[in-house]
């Protein structure tokens, strides 16, 4: 069967086609995929306008993670480009102030100091066991999977795209002004973007869907891939 639509898959921090490979094979049935590439850009809305810069006229549009975020920026440049909408456990305020953001702040930052001086694959060790469902820590090709992926980063990329994060912009208002078909996923134990923000932005989504993945941490496609896949074709046919 050939391909109906087009579909453009944003990842997040320091990931590439690896995090959504498990789902490429599924909706490659239906969709004609681009991955998108960051590479050095340290900001989410330059990372937008790459993609937008890349794509097909219309075609429905994924993040996960900090892609999510990008794909929110394209939104906010482009709606009319964008047939349908999925963000993935991801996230849409701006820094919080005060002490909140301090430390978010201060943390990343000691990951980028642990990459400098230990290399990619070190700070990849430490900053993915906060990634995944804790008794998946134990699943050795999961974990392997994501610490090689993200060693496959440069620290350049990995510092761009912190600046990109730090400075990311309050895209609340736009949530509220989003009609298109809207897909919000999480793993329902992701730590780094709780299940209760993305209740929020479904409130906050008119007529959007919420898909809550079981036993399932931050980086929900590689962790659940059938489920993600399922929730992602069903969107897809929606």
């Amino acid at each position: 069967m050939k391909p109906t639509q087009a579909l453009v898959l944003v990842p997040g921090l320091l990931c590439d086609d690896a995090v959504w490979q498990h789902q490429l094979a599924t909706l490659s049935a239906v969709s004609e995929i681009q991955v998108a590439k960051h590479e050095l850009c340290d900001s989410l809305g330059a990372m937008a306008e790459r993609i937008l810069a890349r794509a097909p006229a219309r075609f429905a549009l994924a993040g996960h993670s900090m892609g999510g975020r990008v794909a929110l920026e394209v939104m906010a440049r482009a709606p009319q480009r964008v047939t349908k909408l999925a963000l993935l456990d991801t996230g849409y305020q701006a820094l919080a102030p005060g002490e909140a953001g301090e430390r978010e702040q201060t943390g990343r930052y000691r990951l980028l100091e642990i990459a400098k001086q230990h290399g990619m694959l070190a700070m990849a060790q430490e900053w993915s066991h906060g990634m995944v469902w804790p008794p998946r820590l134990a699943d050795v090709p999961l974990m392997h999977a994501i610490n090689a992926m993200i060693a496959r980063a440069s620290v350049e990329q990995f510092a761009a795209q912190i600046r990109a994060l730090l400075e990311r912009p309050d895209r609340t208002d736009l949530l509220a002004n989003l009609h298109l078909p809207t897909l919000l996923l999480c793993g329902s134990n992701d730590s780094w973007s709780p299940l209760a923000r993305h209740d929020d932005m479904a409130r906050l989504i008119a007529g959007s869907q919420l898909v809550a993945v079981p036993e399932c941490g931050h980086m929900s496609t590689m962790e659940r891939p059938a489920a993600v896949a399922a929730a992602l074709l069903a969107w897809l046919d929606s």
